[in-house]
């Protein structure tokens, strides 16, 4: 032990037992504090490219006005662009809970009309009083959506002063 001390301090290194329970104990001569840095180095990487799937809830009834439809479409539509998945749910009330086609159907037009931007990830399932749906991102999306959370436009307080004069003027 006495040798592995002197040997660590000569080449300017850390001694660090790797087993302390081996008989001997296993000892090793590296630089700790670079071993440190490029262990966290390793672990800020890995977290970058995980994803946290983020999943967002529609709420919708069976006998929704083609508008409100629409609103709530676009909705859907702003969430998988940005990559989250989208949890639609359809609340039956009364005598509602006796037709769970219109349901059905109304789930089957969505997912038609956001195929281009996501997949039906898990089909319609009647859960008590609602029916729910979950859909999913397509692939390429999801890998865009840094970019897509990134926003576009800047913040009043980026805005050079003078475009803030501008925008004044007009109220």
């Amino acid at each position: 032990m006495q040798d592995a001390l002197r040997l660590a301090e000569e080449a300017q290194l850390d001694l660090v037992e790797v087993a302390p329970t081996a008989r001997p104990p296993v000892a090793k001569l590296m630089d700790y504090g670079k071993y440190k840095y490029e262990s966290a180095v390793k672990a800020r990487e890995s977290r970058r490219n995980q994803s946290n799937t983020i999943i967002k809830e529609i709420k919708l009834r069976p006998k929704i006005d083609p508008h409100d439809y629409e609103t709530k479409k676009g909705h859907v539509e702003r969430f998988l662009k940005g990559g989250d998945k989208v949890k639609v749910t359809i609340m039956f009330r009364g005598r509602e809970q006796s037709r769970p086609e219109l349901g059905r159907r109304l789930l089957g037009r969505l997912a038609e009309d956001v195929s281009d931007l996501g997949a039906v990830e898990s089909q319609p399932k009647q859960d008590g009083r609602n029916m729910v749906m979950v859909l999913g991102p397509h692939k390429r999306r999801s890998e865009n959506k840094a970019e897509a959370r990134g926003g576009g436009g800047k913040s009043r307080r980026e805005q050079p002063k003078q475009e803030q004069e501008q925008a004044g003027q007009g109220t």
